[in-house]
């Protein structure tokens, strides 16, 4: 059924993962077009500079501090929008981290740990959301990744998590829109590799201080379509050349895709050693500042806030 959206001013949008990254592009970018911003994450003191920023810029929001992969956290970060604001218009779910070092090397603790904030955060998000987006009609985003449909060596359980993320959404979209014909938009995102912070918060067995091959994209060119998503029925964006390519070659040509994939394993790290090996997956790291874009060795190497 077509799902009519209202416009980014009359919006109230929640947004996972809103202290770094692509989530805090987001929130900052929907504020500026007028949307009511929820932030959610886990660090107190970035959440609080952001919504201070936004409301010193004229902007509306208030933030809730949550572990996504807790399902009474999440149900808080409902709880406190349609306190402050009655409804939620739009969900965003977009808190993830990763792993880098090959799987046979990563602790079962650790895979899971992954999967309960990639996958499983995605799940609760998504389902504390339905009740409230088919009230009234709205979207729910959930935030994958190239590697839903592709693969990168070294970082295997997030491409893992991904294609959980994917299967789950294709699957909530079918029953939700096609089945029940409720008025809920539901898009999966994928962008190509982004200019964050990810890999300085990611778990690291490497060696090496880890990175995101090149090339790469801005956050801003994920919030755009993450935003256009909220405005206008989509079923699943490829945003970045990379994208495209990389996921129509695993498509129609996976044994070309595995070859190429392979390539990416050396381009996956610096040449120094390893700034912080435990990354955020079981805590946030905090700074004084929320962080967009990443830091290559030669900038700023204080570790900023978590996804």
């Amino acid at each position: 059924m077509s799902v009519q959206l209202k416009a980014l001013s009359e919006q109230v949008i929640v947004i996972t993962g809103a202290t770094s990254g692509i989530g805090l592009a987001t929130a900052l970018s929907a504020a500026r077009q007028g949307a009511r911003v929820v932030l959610a994450a886990r660090t107190e003191e970035v959440l609080r500079q952001t919504v201070a920023q936004i409301a010193a810029a004229g902007g509306e929001a208030i933030f809730v501090v949550a572990d996504v992969a807790d399902r009474a956290q999440v149900q808080a970060i409902a709880d406190a929008a349609v306190g402050r604001f009655g409804r939620v218009d739009t969900w965003v779910n977009d808190a993830g981290v990763s792993i880098y070092g090959k799987l046979e090397m990563v602790r079962d603790e650790d895979s899971r740990r992954l999967f309960e904030t990639n996958f499983w955060g995605v799940v609760n998000g998504s389902l504390v959301a339905l009740p409230l987006l088919k009230k009234s009609g709205g979207a729910l985003i959930n935030v994958g990744s190239e590697v839903s449909e592709a693969i990168v060596p070294l970082q295997g359980m997030y491409s893992a998590s991904k294609h959980a993320v994917k299967g789950f959404t294709d699957a909530l979209r079918v029953e939700v829109e096609e089945v029940d014909k409720s008025p809920v938009a539901i898009t999966l995102i994928q962008p190509t590799a982004v200019d964050t912070p990810f890999p300085q918060r990611a778990r690291n067995y490497m060696d090496q201080e880890p990175k995101l091959p090149t090339p790469q994209i801005e956050p801003q060119q994920v919030a755009d379509a993450i935003l256009e998503a909220a405005t206008k029925h989509q079923r699943d964006v490829k945003v970045g050349l990379g994208a495209v390519v990389n996921t129509t070659i695993a498509k129609i040509a996976p044994g070309l895709g595995d070859a190429m994939s392979a390539k990416q394993a050396d381009r996956q790290h610096y040449d120094e050693p390893p700034r912080n090996p435990a990354g955020t997956l079981y805590a946030p790291v905090a700074s004084v500042a929320g962080s967009v874009k990443g830091s290559g060795p030669a900038k700023d190497k204080r570790p900023s806030a978590s996804r």
